[in-house]
Parts: structure tokens; sequence; C-alpha cells
């Protein structure tokens, strides 16, 4: 794979030195030399971890020095949001799953809105030690209790217990130098149809999403969530394309009538739920006109090439100016060590306290 020169439309856009508008991944536990080439373009200004990128702490350290000797610019993500979404385990805290914090709340609302601030500020110290920029947390979604890929994630089937738990935790995540990223907009949690091998549907009324689903990003928005996610799900009576393919959920309702300044991420391209788009040059294509700031294209090295090759020479593609401020809010805050963070009485006693409960 060899670099290509950019289009003039993205060559302005990018023209002081900022991040590319493209998240990708890599295979293992170090970087290949095609993994250099393509971290190494402007136009990828995002790489996500996954499990297999993972083998101990000190690696999981090596390949991050890796892959910031490759791209000092770019923001390096990972799902690690606890329960069965966490993609680093040993020497790291186990996350308990969102829906613990929600059952504490039913009998002790001030512990549960305690030990989720906690939370948020423990995992994020201890990503943020390795210089991981930001976990895709947290999930927003109401949990009614048909959807199988939400379930435990979501913290509750209670608007107003969702918005404080997790308003909770991303101000536990912000002391520790940690942007947020809510998920998956406008609600994921009312269909049982799971987006990576499905292209789900959601026939509600926008009325019903708006009063429900909703009103947890809403709330979120104004106390400091800093991203978006929208679902790979077509809500059929309010648009022909799932959210995060439509300008109608991402410039109309989220820019336009909910005034949200901060970064939108499409959700991956590669699931099942992104097929509608066609191709992957057109599936970033449209999810970047759509309003997304930047499109995620993982687990398919093929994929991501195309994407980034027709980023490369496309010149119809028009870039929100004001994506690149965005992204930069994402970037971590300051570091701590580690082994100071695990011999302080916080970590101790926070970490015992998740145990515990």
């Amino acid at each position: 794979m060899q670099k290509r020169a950019l289009s003039a439309t993205l060559e302005k856009s990018l023209s002081s030195a900022q991040i590319g508008p493209l998240m990708v991944d890599v295979e293992g536990y170090a970087l290949t030399n095609e993994d250099r080439v393509l971290l190494s373009n402007s136009l990828v200004g995002g790489l996500i971890l996954f499990s297999r990128n993972f083998s101990t702490p000190a690696q999981l350290a090596e390949l991050i020095a890796e892959i910031r000797a490759c791209n000092e610019n770019i923001l390096i993500a990972v799902d690690h949001e606890g329960g069965r979404v966490q993609r680093f385990r040993e020497g790291f805290t186990r996350i308990p799953p969102m829906r613990k914090f929600g059952e504490l709340y039913a009998t002790d609302q001030a512990e549960a809105k305690l030990l989720a601030h906690e939370c948020g500020w423990l995992f994020a110290s201890e990503l943020r030690a390795y210089d991981i920029d930001f976990s895709f947390a947290p999930v927003l979604d109401l949990d009614y209790g048909v959807s199988s890929v939400i379930g435990d994630r979501a913290f509750s089937g209670d608007v107003a217990i969702v918005s404080e738990l997790a308003t909770a935790l991303i101000e536990g995540m912000a002391e520790a130098g940690m942007a947020s990223t809510g998920k998956h907009f406008p609600g994921h949690g009312a269909i049982e149809a799971d987006s990576h091998v499905a292209l789900p549907k959601d026939n509600r009324a926008f009325n019903e999403i708006e009063r429900f689903d909703i009103q947890p990003f809403k709330q979120l928005m104004a106390n400091g969530l800093n991203a978006v996610m929208p679902a790979h799900v077509i809500y059929t009576q309010c648009d022909e394309h799932p959210a995060g393919f439509s300008s109608f959920w991402l410039k109309d309702i989220l820019r336009s009538q909910m005034s949200f300044n901060g970064v939108i991420f499409s959700d991956d391209l590669t699931m099942e739920g992104a097929t509608v788009a066609g191709g992957y040059a057109s599936r970033v294509r449209s999810a970047l006109a759509a309003g997304c700031d930047m499109a995620l294209v993982c687990n398919n090295r093929s994929g991501a090439i195309e994407a980034l090759e027709y980023l490369e020479k496309s010149d119809d593609l028009m870039i929100d100016p004001l994506s690149n401020s965005r992204l930069v809010a994402m970037q971590g805050g300051d570091r701590v060590d580690i082994e100071l963070l695990q011999t302080s009485e916080r970590w101790q006693r926070v970490t015992q306290q998740l145990v515990n409960h």
C-alpha cells in the first residue's frame, strides 16, 4: 500500500496538522509494515484497539508507543465500558456491567451515583496510564428487556436513572482526563435485532423516541458529553436511512434541534447494519456526508484501504470545518503512572467497592 496525494478538498481541511476522518484497527500485538504505512497517512485520525491487541500491560505500552511514533496526532480508542465489553483484562480492574449501578440505585441512590463516578474515574485513569485517549462509553440506551446486544450494558430502562448514573460516570471519566462518548443515538434498546449481524428496524414514532430514548442523550449533553455514536438502526417512521447515515438524525436533530457541538463517530462500518449504504467507499462517504466527524472501518483491512483510497482521491466530500476542533477535544488529558495509581488509597478502595457490588 502506497501513500497517494490528497484531494484538494481534504488537503485544505487537513492543512493545519489535524486529525483525519478515518478510524482503523490493527491485527496483532505489534505493528506490521503495512500498519505503519496506514497509520502514517494523515487521513487516518483514529485507531481502535481490540482484545486481539492485548496480551500483557507491557506489550500494550509498547504497541501504543509504536502507534504514536507513526502518527503523533492519532486518537487511540477502545471499547472498555465494563461487563462483557471490556477489551483488556490482565492488569486492569474488572468493570461490572452498567446494570449493576442501576440495581444499586434501587436501594441506595447516593451510593450508586458515587460508585458510578468512582468507576468512571478508575477505568479512565487505568486507560490513560497507557496513553489511550478514550473509551467508547457510556451506553445511554434504555433497557427495554428485548435487546440482547444491549441488555446489561444499559444502566436501566428508566430515563432518570440512566441520566443520573451516566452523568456521574462521565464526570469521573473527565476527572481522569478522558472524554466520553454516548451510544447508540437515538437509542438501540427497544429492538431485538443486533446491528452487528442484521439491519434492525425500529417502527416507533419520532415523538415516542424523543420522549424516552433521546432524553439521556439530551441530559448528558447538558452535563458535558463529548461525543455521540449513532446506531446502525433504521427508524422507519422518521427516515429511510440508518441513524449513522441520516442527515435527519445527525444534522437536523443532533446538531440543530439539540445544539450538540461534540464529535459524532460512526459505529463500525463493517457491521451488517451498515451494508445498506453499499461498499466501503460509499459507507464512509455517506457517514461523513450525513454529519459524522469520523468514520470507523474496523475488522476488515481491505475495507479500510478502500475507504482510505476513496478519501485520498475524493473531490466531492464536504468536511465540516469544525470537525477537527471537535476531534482535538477527544485527546486524553494528563496521565498517571500505573504503579502510583494502583498503590493509591483511592484506587484500592474503589476496586474493592466494585468487587463488593
